[in-house]
C-alpha cells in the first residue's frame, strides 16, 4: 500500500511552493500518496494550522505521515522536528504547529500560563527527534524554505522505510501553544474564531458539548443568535450550530457569515446562557 503523506501549510495556492514540496516527495518516493489538508491557513498563523491539523489527523490511517509548514521562524535557530507517535508521524518546525495533536495525547497536560509558547515533555509512548541528519535533506538548503529542503524529503525517506531515529537525536521537550479552551464562567462564556472556512463559516474554539443542550445567546461583531441550530439553514440572518469540527459555528444560510459580519480569525464570539 502506498504511503499516506499530508501536507498543511500557508503556502496559498497562487505560488509553486506547494507544488515544489509535492515535487520533492514524488522524487524520492514516486509511490507516495499526497493529500492536501490545506495550504490556505492565514499566513504566520500558527494556530490556525494547528487547529486544521489536529481537525484532520484522525481521518488518516495510523501509520500516515502528516507534514506542517506554518514557519514564521524558517532560517532562525528553530528546530525541525518529527513526532512519531501511535496516532501517526508529524514532521515540521517545533513552534507549536503540533499543539492540538499534543493536546489529544492520553494523559498530556497542557501547562498554566498565558499564552506564550512554551516547551512540554514528550508525552508517553511517543519519541520525538530534532531533524539535524543531513543525509536526508535536499541540499543547497535555502534557509527560506525548510519545507522543501528538510521537512519534504525526510517525509519521503522516512515513508519509503528510514527508521525516525536515523533522522536525528531523541529530544525531551517539544514546542506548545497554548490551546483555549473556554468554560462557562456564571452565564457567560468568552471564545474566539479559529478558522473561516471557503463558506465563510465562523469556526469558534468554543467546544460542542459546552452549549448543546443549552439555551444560550451567541454575541458576535454586534449581532445576537438566538439558540443553537442543528443545520445551517434556519431563521433569521445568522444561525449558530455545531458543526463537523464539533466546536461552535456562526453561518449565514446560502450566504457567507464572515462577509456579513466583516469577522476574520481572532475576532471574540460571546455566548450568554439564559
Amino acid at each position: 500500500m502506498a504511503a499516506i503523506i499530508t501536507l498543511t501549510t500557508d503556502f496559498g495556492l497562487e505560488d509553486p511552493y506547494g507544488a515544489a514540496v509535492k515535487g520533492v516527495i514524488l522524487s524520492i518516493n514516486p509511490d507516495a500518496l499526497i493529500v492536501d489538508v490545506s495550504h490556505q491557513v492565514e499566513p504566520f498563523n500558527i494556530l490556525q494550522g494547528a487547529f486544521l491539523l489536529g481537525y484532520c489527523y484522525t481521518f488518516f490511517p495510523k501509520d500516515a505521515i502528516h507534514v506542517a509548514v506554518v514557519d514564521p521562524g524558517v532560517g532562525t535557530e528553530r528546530r525541525g522536528i518529527l513526532l512519531a507517535t501511535p496516532q501517526g508521524s508529524f514532521i515540521g518546525p517545533d513552534n507549536g504547529i503540533f499543539s492540538y495533536v499534543l493536546r489529544d495525547a492520553p494523559g498530556f497536560h497542557a501547562p498554566r500560563g498565558g499564552p506564550r509558547p512554551t516547551q512540554v515533555p514528550v508525552p508517553r509512548a511517543w519519541r520525538a527527534y530534532s531533524l539535524t541528519e543531513p543525509r536526508f535533506w535536499r541540499h543547497p538548503v535555502s534557509s527560506t524554505f525548510h519545507g522543501r529542503d528538510i521537512f519534504a524529503p525526510v517525509a519521503a525517506h522516512l515513508s519509503r522505510g528510514v527508521k525516525p531515529e536515523e533522522m536525528g537525536r531523541s529530544v525531551p521537550l517539544v514546542t506548545y501553544l497554548p490551546v483555549a479552551e473556554p468554560r462557562w464562567r456564571g452565564s457567560r462564556m468568552e471564545g474566539r474564531v479559529v478558522h473561516v472556512d471557503c463558506f465563510g463559516n465562523l469556526i469558534t474554539n468554543i467546544p460542542g458539548s459546552r452549549v448543546i443542550g443549552k439555551e444560550v445567546q451567541v454575541e458576535v461583531a454586534g449581532k445576537r443568535i438566538q439558540g443553537i441550530s442543528s443545520a445551517y439553514l434556519g431563521r433569521g440572518e445568522l444561525v449558530a450550530t455545531v458543526g463537523s469540527h464539533e466546536h461552535l459555528e456562526l453561518a449565514r444560510p446560502m450566504g457567507s457569515a464572515a462577509a456579513y459580519l466583516r469577522a476574520k480569525v481572532g475576532d471574540l464570539v460571546k455566548v450568554v446562557r439564559k
